[in-house]
């Protein structure tokens, strides 16, 4: 039921969810348009004002022909005296089709004859005395007669620039101009550069939408990868949810950090894995070994309750049985529970550092003081501290656990030899007893949880066949090896190799003793 509405709640959100894809190419594009926006306003703003001072300037140039014309005159102007200077040259147009030069020589010819130029010719009065053609705006008399202003005319932007015409012999005024130049070019010009800019803008923004999503499809592959795995870890079987399943391989081949989230994710399922194997191993183990126990306890128990209890022999020897297998099951647990911290250590303890030298003659000087009935030998090839990357508690274990099987297992000859010593990457040490051995079948059996060369002869020297297992699983959690060699009848050597920590990694470090 709740894996159902978790899936519900799944759906839900995944359809009302807005996606990084969709986020990402969104943002593109309005980044895009904006900077777009700004660049082409810029450049739209800067046309316009180049293409309004060139239409300026064409009315100017009017201006100052018809001025220069027309102060010639002494009098004020009438239409005979402003024909007389503007028409001439505009007449023989039709005369001088073939003679192109002559006309664009002649500078009135040139600006009057510009089709959006107006040029209008005023008495004192302001009553228009000549016009080049059909003007758009009339001269008001009451108005400045010395201005340049922006007009609409009939929906048309229309640039007006009036003048008074001053004699240059009187120096008085003779009359007024007013030139008109109807801005269409210069508004169509406006017009289709902003439908350009628009269209490139759009397409722009489209364009970077589509390739925005297209990136971010593929830079966020990796997340869609982790999603499907996890997607399908949760439609797993829940007793393994992860067995088999990680991210795919070809996430690792970019090389970037979404490569290394998946390859941190693929190692996180691996630990997970290995914890969920741990557990289902440490709980099928202490479920076998604990059946004997429980078995015996309770055939003692049933004994009892029928009528050993009334015979104080046999009540006896049913107590301490039951008492022995309990403290058995204690030992069983607390072994368990060594086992499976020992499978943590690398969290647990990862930064601790230990002297071997200072551990091994502990150690060494602990079992001489035990076992005064065994010969012990020690070979030191170290002589300073030699630190090492290990929990101190820890590398005590397991040289007790292997000192003491090496005592157990020495009957006939009582001598242990300890050496430790080291090169350039590794300390190592070596536990040599001269016991009964270990078959090449069983060597490579012997770190396995509750294995037993013997079991009756250990279970009778009070082991769990659990001791072996926590020293290799608290050595290599250390990055560390265990390993063994024997002969049968000849004895075995157990050997341990841990790397070395670099002075310059310890100087700030204080050694666990």
């Amino acid at each position: 039921m709740k894996k159902k509405k978790r899936v519900l709640v799944a759906k839900k959100r995944e359809k009302n969810r807005f996606s990084i894809k969709l986020k990402w190419s969104i943002g593109t594009s309005i980044g895009v348009l904006v900077i777009f926006a700004i660049f082409a306003t810029l450049l739209f703003q800067s046309f316009s004002n180049l293409m309004l001072q060139q239409e300026k300037q064409y009315a100017s140039d009017a201006v100052a022909v018809a001025q220069s014309r027309l102060s010639s005159s002494d009098e004020e102007l009438t239409n005979r005296s402003a024909k007389r200077e503007l028409s001439s040259n505009i007449s023989t147009v039709e005369h001088e089709k073939n003679r192109p030069s002559s006309l664009y020589a002649d500078s009135v010819f040139v600006t009057l004859s510009r089709k959006n130029i107006g040029v209008g010719i005023y008495n004192l009065n302001g009553e228009k005395v000549f016009a080049s053609r059909s003007l758009p705006v009339n001269f008001n008399i009451s108005d400045n007669t010395n201005t340049t202003d922006l007009q609409k005319s009939k929906g048309v932007n229309v640039l007006v620039i009036r003048k008074p015409v001053v004699s240059k012999s009187t120096q008085k005024v003779i009359g007024y101009i007013q030139v008109t130049n109807r801005l269409t070019d210069y508004d169509n010009a406006r017009d289709k550069l902003g439908l350009i800019f628009f269209v490139f803008g759009i397409t722009a923004a489209l364009a970077s939408a589509m390739l925005g999503y297209a990136l971010s499809a593929w830079l966020l592959r990796p997340i869609d990868l982790i999603n499907e795995t996890i997607d399908k870890i949760n439609k797993e079987d829940e007793d393994d949810p992860i067995a088999d399943i990680r991210v795919p391989l070809e996430t690792q081949k970019r090389n970037d950090e979404l490569s290394d989230l998946s390859q941190l994710f693929n190692d996180m399922l691996d630990r997970m894995q290995r914890y969920i194997e741990q557990q289902q191993q440490f709980v099928e183990d202490v479920s076998h070994e604990l059946r004997t126990p429980v078995a015996i306890i309770q055939g003692h128990m049933e004994l009892l309750n029928r009528w050993g209890k009334d015979d104080p022999e046999v009540l006896a020897e049913s107590i301490s049985a039951s008492l022995q297998e309990i403290n058995r099951m204690k030992s069983l647990v607390q072994e368990m529970l060594d086992l499976s911290r020992a499978e943590q250590v690398e969290i647990q303890y990862g930064k601790e550092v230990a002297d071997v030298r200072e551990i091994v003659l502990q150690v060494f000087n602990n079992f001489k003081m035990i076992k005064p009935d065994f010969v012990f030998l020690l070979d030191d090839d170290l002589n300073s501290r030699t630190p090492v990357k290990i929990y101190r508690n820890h590398l005590e274990q397991v040289l007790i656990i292997l000192m003491d099987n090496a005592v157990k297992y020495s009957e006939n000859r009582k001598e242990v030899h300890l050496s430790v010593s080291r090169d350039k990457r590794y300390v190592n040490i070596a536990i040599q007893d001269f016991g009964e051995g270990i078959s090449k079948e069983n060597i490579q059996k012997v770190f396995n949880r509750f294995y037993r060369v013997d079991k009756a002869r250990s279970r009778g020297k009070g082991g769990n066949g659990l001791g072996l297992s926590i020293a290799q699983r608290l050595i290599e959690g250390y990055h560390g090896q265990l390993s063994v060699e024997s002969v049968i009848e000849r004895g075995s050597v157990f050997r341990i190799s841990l790397p070395t920590v670099k002075d310059e990694k310890i100087e700030n470090v204080e050694l666990k003793n």
